[in-house]
């Protein structure tokens, strides 16, 4: 009786397609038989593995595989006993390309030597320092010094680390070695990195004192730079090339700026806008007032029109924070709000008991017609917009 090709393949029924690719590499790579030569029950359990991963790869199959089991494919089985049936690619339906599975029996595909040798001489690492502004200078823009610290080529061998290179006598300056393999495949002749020089044909001669023959040496290293107008948290600036110096005499990466604002005490900030909240009384609501507001500039003087509503919002052009990206700049946003006092006595409550009456439809409490009206406005407007109110 056939065994479950889920337990074939050691995995659960509901393991992911990604789950079942990573078990049979592993048992593959495990009871292949150029890893097991003489050994017949390793290769009757690959033939095994290869089947059960000839179904389990295939979500179409699989699905009728779960409903029906075994019975459903028992014809098209003895078709490939080996895993190697007519409708089986071992190169497109269990791997990406013919490297993938030459990397996984023989440990380096062509592909896979080709990233190598292009890590030789590679960009080095990047740098990210942060650095914290105050809300003005993020508004306005400013110059700062950043010290930080960084690999950078030893002065003394100029990142060779010896004083001087010789080719290397294992693969003769090639920076590669050739290994003939025998696999399911036949007779392949492998090229692989050099393990004496890592792949760059040569070696250093003499090891330099000043960096231990690594060939770099950690530096501190100042430098200015302008961080311009309007910048925002998490707003990163690159200055190419003062990151780590790069492997095998390779280039230096970038440093990047990461930037964190300090929050301004009273302004808002939403992207190039900025939000005020302008507390002021009913009285100056309804008769209109000038009030002094905060601006990036200092403070600035506005006139509330007669009649305006609470929550209303006025916008003053051109008051807010220039973006980084376009130059363009954005606007102070005042949000109106009523102040409400939180104790009312003497004659403010006075005031307000005669507005109160008005407001039920007393035309003239105080006898004066409208000209008694008119003086009842301007008492609370002054009342109201007295300090501490």
């Amino acid at each position: 009786m056939k065994k479950d090709y889920y337990d074939v393949l050691e995995v659960e029924k509901n393991a992911t397609q990604e789950d079942i690719k990573r078990a049979y590499r592993r048992l593959a790579r495990r009871y292949h038989p150029d890893m097991n030569s003489g050994d017949k029950e390793a290769g009757n359990r690959f033939k095994e593995i290869n089947e059960a991963y000839k179904v389990l790869s295939d979500p179409q199959k699989r699905s009728t595989y779960d409903r029906f089991g075994h019975a459903a494919f028992d014809s098209r089985a003895s078709q490939g006993a080996g895993g190697f049936g007519r409708d089986y690619d071992p190169f497109g339906g269990g791997f990406n390309d013919f490297g993938d599975l030459f990397d996984m029996f023989f440990g380096g595909s062509t592909r896979s030597r080709r990233r190598e040798r292009a890590s030789y001489g590679a960009k080095g690492a990047d740098v990210v320092q942060e650095v914290t502004l105050e809300f003005e200078e993020a508004a306005t823009g400013t110059e700062r010094e950043i010290t930080f610290q960084r690999m950078e080529h030893c002065p003394e061998c100029h990142g060779v680390g010896g004083k001087k290179k010789v080719s290397c006598p294992h693969c003769r300056g090639t920076g590669e070695t050739r290994h003939t393999q025998t696999s399911l495949f036949g007779s392949m002749t492998v090229s692989r990195p050099c393990v004496s020089c890592q792949g760059r044909g040569w070696m250093a001669e003499d090891q330099c004192t000043a960096c231990r023959g690594n060939g770099k040496v950690r530096r501190k290293r100042t430098i200015k730079i302008r961080i311009p107008a309007g910048v925002d948290n998490g707003f990163r600036l690159r200055v190419s090339g003062e990151g780590e110096a790069g492997p095998n005499q390779g280039p230096s990466g970038d440093l990047y700026i990461s930037i964190r604002v300090k929050p301004h005490p009273q302004l808002e900030r939403k992207g190039k806008d900025l939000y005020y909240d302008l507390e002021v009384s009913y009285p100056q609501l309804v008769l209109g007032d000038e009030v002094e507001v905060p601006t990036l500039q200092g403070n600035e003087t506005i006139r509330i029109p007669a009649g305006t509503n609470g929550n209303t919002t006025l916008r003053m052009r051109g008051k807010g924070l220039v973006d980084p990206q376009t130059g363009l700049r954005g606007d102070e946003i005042l949000r109106v709000k009523l102040r409400v006092p939180r104790h009312v006595s003497g004659e403010h409550r006075r005031l307000l008991e005669q507005l109160l009456q008005l407001e039920r439809g007393n035309k003239n409490p105080s006898g004066n017609g409208s000209r008694g009206r008119g003086g009842l406005f301007d008492r609370l407007k002054e009342a109201f917009t007295q300090p501490g109110s």
